[in-house]
């Protein structure tokens, strides 16, 4: 058996989805990302309502968090998805990948101005150029957007494929 036959046997073993959702690398990663949605929100009304920033410290550091954990996974997931394939949750797949790599490095960008400004020299805020932050808020925005949509794509392929059997 050839390892793409044996990446695909594996893939499609009955409970192999279930035993993947349930992975702690995966709910690690949602949970994660899920804080580091709502942190952001806070952040974003509030500095447009308040002008203030709350939960910045926080944020920065969930996103530190983050980092290595969506790399670990995404490494993973493509170990055992590869090779690329014309396909639409293959190419939404690479879109939401390639927001989360923007926004991953913008936020990498954004923290390190966080601590230069907030921890290093005692300001009283971070001093960050707008577009980068709104590299940063577009990224998001794009994450949210692409990962639904291929969440939607697979469960879509997958449950055409059972109509086929």
């Amino acid at each position: 058996m050839t390892s793409a036959t044996a990446r695909v046997a594996l893939r499609s073993a009955p409970g192999a989805r279930s035993r993947r959702l349930a992975a702690p690398i995966l709910v690690a990663l949602w949970a994660l990302l899920g804080i580091e949605a709502a942190g952001g929100l806070v952040i974003y009304c509030a500095r447009i309502a308040f002008g203030t920033t709350p939960g910045e410290a926080f944020h920065v550091a969930a996103g530190l968090a983050l980092l290595p954990v969506w790399i670990v996974y995404q490494w993973n997931h493509w170990l055992r998805v590869r090779p690329l394939r014309p396909l639409l949750d293959y190419t939404v797949g690479l879109l939401a990948a390639s927001s989360m790599a923007l926004t991953n490095l913008t936020g990498v960008a954004l923290g390190a101005l966080w601590w230069r400004d907030r921890v290093a020299r005692a300001l009283p805020a971070a001093r960050v150029p707008a577009a980068l932050s709104a590299a940063h808020l577009s990224g998001t925005m794009l994450v949210l957007t692409f990962v639904g949509a291929h969440v939607g794509a697979v469960l879509l392929r997958d449950a055409r494929a059972r109509g086929r059997r």
